[in-house]
């Protein structure tokens, strides 16, 4: 077998290694070995976003009100949703049109980029509430490995979003592929994300998200947030993330 022969094999190996590991999600999730790219991605263009529903009960947050987070689901979540949809529809038909100028379509593709950072920032925000506001002991773990210590994470955290209120923008603990740092991140808006950073927690701090109810005390709704954190969801993504860095490794190594 010749050295590139052997090469390639071991890469294609370590690649259905790592796909193995992933567990019943990622083969639900039919994600195909590295013979070959996937072949079921939707239509760029045509692809239509659904507003997703509210994963926890509403009315049983601790100190985040039902009409609050109705008000933000359907107003700010779902209208976004609506405006990505319309914002695609358009980008189709405009890019048939030769005479319109590229900083128009550009314009176009920067709300595109907005709506749907938007979209997704969102159902992110809506899937790591409705919990206990307790981590497991691994999560903590692995909070201390990245940080010194879970309380210096926290600290951190909060500060970041002390720091956003009355104004506008995301904290995000997230786990980078390309570095392998789990960090917390500062996004003035929807279009403000580290390059190949996978969300583990966010938290929304425009203030939609808490005016109706805390007015400017930005600070005391970040205390509400905290004790509905659903960790069971957070640990399960920076899993993946981990699992996924492996993957990213894989592909990348020549």
């Amino acid at each position: 077998m010749s050295s590139q022969t052997r090469r390639d094999f071991l890469v294609s190996a370590s690649s259905a290694v790592a796909l193995a590991a992933l567990g019943a999600e990622a083969q639900a999730a039919d994600l195909a070995p590295a013979a070959g790219l996937a072949t079921s991605i939707p239509a760029a263009f045509t692809a239509s976003h659904e507003v997703k529903a509210l994963p926890f009960d509403p009315t049983k947050l601790d100190g985040i009100s039902e009409k609050l987070i109705r008000s933000h689901w359907e107003s700010n979540y779902a209208g976004s949703v609506k405006a990505l949809n319309a914002v695609k529809q358009k980008l189709t038909s405009f890019l048939e049109d030769a005479n319109l100028p590229a900083f128009i379509y550009n314009d176009l593709k920067r709300e595109h980029l907005l709506r749907t950072g938007s979209v997704v920032l969102h159902e992110l925000y809506f899937g790591n509430l409705g919990g206990s506001g307790k981590a497991d002991a691994a999560l903590q773990k692995a909070l201390a490995e990245a940080f010194g210590s879970v309380e210096t994470w926290e600290k951190e955290f909060r500060r970041l979003g002390a720091g956003l209120g009355g104004g506008s923008g995301w904290v995000v603990l997230g786990y980078n592929l390309h570095t392998g740092l789990l960090e917390n991140y500062w996004q003035w808006d929807h279009a403000h994300a580290p390059t190949a950073t996978l969300p583990v927690l966010v938290l929304d701090m425009y203030e939609h998200s808490y005016q109706m109810d805390y007015g400017a005390a930005a600070t005391t709704y970040v205390d509400a947030f905290f004790r509905n954190i659903h960790w069971e969801t957070v640990s399960a993504r920076l899993d993946r993330a981990l699992k996924a860095r492996t993957i990213w490794q894989v592909a990348d190594a020549r």
